[in-house]
């Protein structure tokens, strides 16, 4: 596997820090500046170069272009889905394996809080359903017409991504429980996954393993990492305490999944793909104008990850 870190789109000192690291792989959004869209083929072949002049290997985009109207149905959703379908064969040109994407609309990523103190004062995140529910409710689109449109979205584009080179890699819904504020949502399950996948039938049609939420789903992590095997593209490691309902972010050492366990599946099916730390506590001396993206927690958790799985490989003898 490849251990990475979400960078931004110009070189700052993260960039210098994950070298130093030992991370040489790079996780990215789309391009911010330059001549055209962010998914035009010029801006993608800079940025994808920019990162390689660093000595860096840029393999997934973690973004995505306007995509509501393609998930909730509504008119405008074909304009959406051919721009996801330039997107796709633009990165498979400049050699992007990987797009992680989200089928959540209009609500996005939920938390209720954004600094709860955690261990020696670090500042974590928490969702708790209860008070998320009191707000107005919103309009969104049924659970079955959820299904309908992602079906209708991977018949679309998959094809695309296969020609292209690129997997896809859907990331759960977060946090992984609906509806919320009236607003349904379906990537909440391992059982939902495994409907995602019998969707298309195609190994670029594949999943975000995004630990934390899977941990909220009351998932097997192992148990999963084993199952999707070739159909993970990328994987997030973090962790929660308590349910989709009441959770709070935890340090990757104190949370109540055995990421050693986690680590020897992924060796276990020869798991090759992009892995990055994700919402990492905020430590002394950081802002927290970026709860869970900061420096510091981030690198303590590559070391952390790193010495897990140089660990499993002196035990199995490698």
């Amino acid at each position: 596997m490849d251990y990475s870190l979400f960078m931004s789109t110009d070189p700052t000192e993260r960039w210098d820090l994950a070298k130093q690291m030992g991370v040489t792989h790079a996780v990215s959004g789309m391009p911010r500046d330059g001549p055209g869209e962010p998914w035009a083929f010029e801006p993608l072949l800079e940025q994808k170069n920019r990162f390689a002049d660093a000595g860096l290997e840029l393999d997934v985009i973690e973004d995505r272009p306007p995509l509501d109207d393609a998930i909730l149905g509504r008119e405008g959703r074909d304009e959406q889905i051919e721009t996801v379908k330039t997107l796709l064969r633009n990165m498979g040109r400049v050699g992007i394996d990987v797009w992680c994407y989200v089928w959540m609309a209009p609500l996005k990523v939920l938390r209720t809080s954004r600094s709860v103190r955690g261990r020696g004062g670090s500042l974590v995140t928490r969702y708790d359903d209860a008070q998320m529910q009191r707000g107005p409710d919103l309009a969104g689109a049924s659970e079955e017409e959820l299904w309908d449109n992602l079906e209708y979205f991977l018949e679309e584009v998959v094809p695309v991504a296969e020609e292209a080179g690129v997997k896809l890699a859907l990331h759960p819904d977060d946090p992984p429980r609906g509806p919320i504020r009236g607003v349904d949502r379906i990537i909440t399950s391992v059982e939902n996954y495994r409907r995602v996948l019998d969707l298309y039938d195609s190994e670029h049609n594949g999943i975000t393993l995004c630990q934390g939420n899977f941990a909220a789903m009351g998932a097997d992590i192992p148990a999963a990492i084993r199952e999707f095997d070739e159909r993970i593209h990328f994987v997030h490691v973090r962790d929660v305490e308590g349910t989709a309902d009441d959770f709070t972010e935890v340090w990757h050492n104190e949370g109540p999944t055995d990421l050693g366990a986690c680590i020897r599946a992924y060796e276990e099916i020869g798991y090759d793909g992009p892995l990055r730390p994700d919402h990492c506590p905020t430590m002394a001396g950081e802002d927290n104008a970026s709860p869970g993206y900061h420096d510091k927690g981030r690198l303590w958790a590559i070391g952390y990850l790193q010495g897990l799985r140089d660990q499993h490989r002196s035990m199995a003898g490698e």
